[in-house]
């Protein structure tokens, strides 16, 4: 049975919302919890299932950032896991809560969670690089709106679109419009796009489209939360090949074989793990 570190807080991400897609440690973290502070309104009530009984649980989805903190202040001898969706690293509101841990000489770490991004990729069936086709991933949301005085200049969705290269759009599947009108400032309309919303859920849907039907897609679908938008030519690529398992490359684990020849080697035997 695992140890409770009282006092401590362990910002958990709970990953993009099926209840395995938590990694072991962050289960591991809820079941030794004495309280938790979820979101309903983004984490799968599903994932609550690796807490232990008579877990003390907090829904931050009515609670303003002064109300989470009341709760850790509450409980400064408990052991708590603050559960963020997806992975922590992005949108999570996380740094204001460990500027407020050091602050007030309160022990936390970060457990790392499954980002809807690598669930949202799966769920489409696609890998986000291809080789001499897109090498890089921009990952960002649409400004304007409420959302204008988060957004940095040089940072917008026209901006990196001319770039060309696979983005991955959070938070922005409520503004159709402006977002198909801001890709069209880079890509070019037929464009592969693909709209994921719920990643991984029971409920999850993917829609396949193009950067100039995104709009009519996104609008006709009724998905308006919890999307991730995929855009790219990498999206379709069939044609490409990795060089890291291409016989004429060679690397510290493979000699490199001459076109036309063979290195006569047979294949290893595959080893088993030691009983």
């Amino acid at each position: 049975m695992m140890r409770r570190a009282t006092g401590l807080i362990s910002f958990v991400g709970a990953g993009p919302g099926a209840p395995d897609l938590i990694t072991l440690r962050g289960a591991h973290r809820l079941a030794a919890a004495d309280v938790v502070v979820w979101a309903s309104s983004l984490v799968n009530p599903a994932v609550l299932e690796h807490c232990r009984s008579g877990v003390e649980l907090h829904d931050s989805a009515g609670m303003t950032l002064e109300d989470v903190l009341a709760v850790y202040t509450a409980h400064s001898d408990a052991a708590i896991v603050r559960l963020h969706s997806g992975d922590i690293a992005l949108y999570s509101t996380l740094t204001e809560q460990i500027n407020w841990c050091t602050r007030h000489d309160r022990l936390f770490e970060i457990v790392p969670g499954v980002g809807s991004l690598a669930a949202a990729a799966a769920a489409a069936g696609v890998e986000l690089t291809a080789p001499g086709v897109a090498q890089s991933a921009v990952l960002t949301r649409l400004g304007g709106g409420r959302t204008a005085a988060s957004i940095p200049a040089g940072e917008s969705v026209a901006g990196f679109a001319r770039h060309g290269t696979t983005m991955a759009i959070y938070l922005s599947a409520a503004r159709p419009a402006a977002m198909r009108a801001e890709l069209l400032a880079g890509y070019p309309p037929q464009t592969p796009a693909v709209v994921v919303a719920k990643a991984s859920w029971p409920d999850e849907t993917v829609i396949t489209t193009t950067v100039d039907g995104l709009a009519d897609a996104l609008s006709a679908s009724g998905i308006r939360t919890a999307a991730l938008v995929l855009v790219g030519p990498a999206l379709s690529s069939t044609e490409t090949r990795s060089r890291l398992y291409d016989p004429t490359y060679s690397h510290g684990h493979r000699r490199r074989s001459l076109p036309g020849s063979t290195t006569g080697r047979p294949i290893p035997p595959a080893r088993r793990r030691p009983r």
